[in-house]
């Protein structure tokens, strides 16, 4: 066990106490998939959204974490490789065929939500090879999407959980730290967007930007029982200009420290990033705020 016990797990406090709970479950439940050991936690340990529902990503999310670092022992994956991811190669990469021009020539541009085994194995291929951050698992609650026309694929682009703390995201928003622990479920963070290195098209990005903040919205509330009323994002400065993000009428309120989750120095280390997000409601702080109650 080289990795401290986490102090938080699915937004709750965890400790010692937490632990024997999560493998006291795994020993009464012989045979049972990690699925409905995740249930059988999430239930024990109170891990529910604000609708009152299961955590359940996020829950299986956060044995997995513990099960790598040898903390407890889950049941065997019956399905894929059991990290989340669908593992291995695509069956077929997409072929590097130059595609160019404006986003008006492109027949059928889409967004199509990740949902088979084979679709969640190439997205998560893509991203491996081609996004300069690579692979990395998104948190709790996620939604991806590949980026197709009538002509092929595009590129790849997901959502998951928001960041924990964000000084610029929590002034521009009015919360104090309760307001943040309780609301912060209805803010949705773009992990991930990828245009294959081929494809060259004017105003595709933030096509895209646009195309996927409608989907976002109908799947989180189809999937989670809970609709999003904020979006935001990480652009490295210096690396890239956010202009895609302007474009889709985004609005840059600030930066990160460079600091990530497990930074207990304060000492930063990580690149400074710009924030961008994208209010989905005209009265979204009244919804964060709990004005709107």
């Amino acid at each position: 066990m080289g990795k401290a016990l986490p102090r938080r797990l699915c937004g709750g406090a965890f400790g010692e106490g937490e632990l024997e709970v999560v493998r006291g479950e795994i020993a009464a439940a012989p045979g049972c998939s990690r699925a409905e050991v995740t249930r059988r936690v999430c239930e024990r340990l109170g891990w529910r959204n604000e609708q009152g529902r299961l955590k359940e990503m996020g829950g299986r999310v956060a044995l997995l974490a513990l099960h790598r670092h040898g903390w407890i022992d889950l049941p065997a994956a019956r399905n894929g490789n059991g990290n989340g991811r669908g593992g291995g190669e695509p069956p077929q990469w997409p072929a590097p065929v130059a595609v160019d021009g404006s986003v008006d020539e492109l027949a059928g541009v889409r967004v199509r939500r990740v949902e088979r085994a084979a679709d969640s194995t190439l997205w998560n291929a893509l991203i491996d090879r081609y996004h300069y951050l690579g692979g990395s698992r998104l948190s709790g609650q996620q939604v991806r999407y590949l980026i197709e026309w009538d002509g092929g694929l595009l590129g790849a682009i997901g959502f998951g959980a928001a960041a924990l703390k964000l000084a610029a995201r929590e002034r521009w928003i009015g919360w104090d730290a309760p307001q943040r622990a309780r609301y912060r479920s209805r803010v949705v963070n773009n992990r991930r967007f990828l245009l294959l290195p081929w494809v060259h098209v004017r105003n595709l990005a933030s096509h895209v930007l646009a195309l996927s903040a409608r989907a976002v919205v109908v799947d989180y509330e189809r999937l989670y029982a809970l609709r999003p009323v904020l979006l935001e994002s990480f652009v490295e400065a210096g690396r890239f200009a956010g202009s895609c993000y302007r474009a889709a009428n985004w609005q840059h309120i600030g930066q990160s420290r460079g600091r990530g989750r497990g930074d207990r120095t304060h000492r930063g280390g990580l690149a400074v990033k710009d924030l961008y997000v994208y209010p989905l409601i005209p009265h979204f702080r009244a919804v964060l705020t709990g004005a709107a109650q």
